[in-house]
């Protein structure tokens, strides 16, 4: 299956009247990007299965160990924004170049770790780089290709996310079983130089370098201080310090938008949410989506081993449905929103994602495996026809020179809806387990904390629902 989708987008990009209409410019632009965006996800998802591994080498504690996860995402999440709007100032190209290069060196660095604090370090470190070429990698798209082509583009880019997702288990499992889990992120250093010498040697964009303006360090500042420690405290609810630091966090974001609003140079603008609904919608749409169905894979990967007694391998294998069929449909989608008001296409996905997680409310011991595999397809057709019109709205409905803040506040609203969606599992969890490893808890209690989930992730993303439909024509703005 996994060579199928490689060999499904490889053909996208091959084919001759795609190829044709391409320039030298334009091609060199999708490729680069395109394996950046590839080695983000399958890192992600690669490590995750090598959990176990790196637990057992550097003896780590439950919580030491799933900071390896969330201090990748948190970092990323930290510098999002003010990359967004330092390389609107700097320029695009110089930061994605800047962006690989520590990329990189953090993915290296990970892979000799000597120890676990050692390896979270080098986490939050391949996490800066990470921000540096999600936020550009857009907006370098959008500026070579025409408006007509920037749904398609898009598309792909977005296919080939899914497809590192998807990989990931696939590559991780293999590399980790057989030559160690330092492997994963040695393996993917050679790739990461070639997107290295392509950037620097065949890259070209029509953003101009530079514009004016200057960084607001204090509204930095405030954003990154307010997002950790909102994110820490929530993890730690458990203990003293937890609650304090959740509010802290909760005041010290508030003062950062008050800032942006004083700011001549902030970090966000809030005009664009208070003055343009498309691309202020569209975001929320985002954040609701993302918050609503991150969770999934990991709530149907413990479903399927716990109470289903399968393998990893084959829990994997069945869990491919969904970012499979996100794959095929994505490029097809972004395509499609070139053509017609993306509006429509947004909003059927988020009532697709919202059906299919009240579907799985109902999950049962009895469910058969096909059935399952039934609501995974289902559930991917709806992310597929939700993301690439999404992004394609959001990209288009800001000018030129606000592409930066745009690229980096859609994947601001992406990893921060992840993290949402996981600490609403870690909430829900503690209420039913008190501390209790999964492994050994009741089965029927279980069952209860993820049809609970399920239900409440399908009541969010219908909230998804009102701003993917409201949120107003994107043809009338271009027009």
């Amino acid at each position: 299956m996994t060579i199928i989708r490689f060999y499904y987008i490889c053909r996208i990009v091959d084919k001759k009247e795609f190829r044709d209409q391409m320039t030298s410019t334009q091609r060199s632009a999708l490729i680069i990007t395109l394996l950046t965006a590839f080695l983000n996800p399958l890192l992600i998802s690669g490590v995750n299965i090598a959990l176990p591994a790196i637990e057992k080498e550097f003896n780590l504690n439950a919580v030491s160990l799933s900071w390896i996860v969330t201090s990748y995402l948190l970092s990323s999440a930290v510098f999002l924004l003010p990359i967004g709007k330092f390389a609107d100032i700097r320029g695009q190209k110089a930061v994605f170049r800047g962006g690989i290069i520590i990329f990189t060196l953090a993915t290296a660095m990970c892979g000799f770790a000597p120890d676990g604090l050692m390896l979270i370090l080098f986490r939050v470190i391949q996490g800066l780089g990470a921000s540096m070429t999600l936020t550009t990698g857009a907006p370098i798209l959008v500026s070579v290709f025409p408006p007509a082509e920037r749904g398609k583009v898009l598309g792909l880019n977005v296919a080939v996310v899914y497809l590192g997702l998807s990989l990931g288990p696939f590559i991780g499992g293999i590399l980790t079983q057989s030559f160690g889990w330092r492997t994963i992120f040695l393996f993917c250093v050679p790739l990461e130089i070639v997107a290295l010498v392509l950037a620097f040697f065949k890259l070209k964009t029509t953003v101009k370098e530079s514009v004016s303006g200057r960084m607001d360090h204090t509204g930095a500042i405030l954003y990154s201080t307010g997002l950790i420690s909102l994110v820490y405290g929530s993890s730690h609810l458990n203990k003293s310090f937890g609650w304090p630091l959740l509010i802290s966090g909760m005041v010290l974001l508030i003062f950062f938008i008050r800032r942006c609003k004083t700011s001549e140079n902030p970090i966000f603008e809030i005009a664009l949410f208070t003055r343009n609904r498309i691309f202020a919608f569209s975001n929320v749409a985002a954040l609701i989506n993302y918050s609503a169905t991150f969770s999934l894979v990991f709530l149907m990967s413990l479903f399927l081993q716990k109470i289903k007694g399968l393998t990893p391998q084959q829990a994997g294998t069945i869990l491919v449905a969904q970012p499979l069929m996100m794959s095929i449909l994505s490029p097809f989608a972004g395509k499609l929103s070139d053509t017609i008001e993306p509006r429509m296409l947004v909003t059927a996905g988020m009532v697709i994602s919202s059906t299919g997680l009240f579907l799985l409310a109902f999950i049962t011991p009895q469910t058969s495996i096909f059935n399952i595999v039934a609501i995974l397809v289902y559930m991917g057709i709806g992310f597929g026809i939700f993301s690439s019109p999404n992004m394609n709205t959001i990209m288009s409905a800001v000018e030129k020179k606000q592409l930066g803040i745009a690229s980096g506040t859609a994947a601001t609203m992406r990893v921060v809806g992840q993290m949402t969606s996981m600490m609403i599992v870690t909430l829900v969890f503690s209420l039913y387990f008190s501390g209790t490893p999964i492994q050994e808890a009741d089965n029927e209690l279980f069952i209860k904390s993820i049809r609970l989930l399920f239900a409440i992730s399908g009541l969010i993303c219908l909230a998804g629902v009102y701003f993917s439909g409201n949120r107003g024509n994107l043809r009338n703005k271009l027009v």
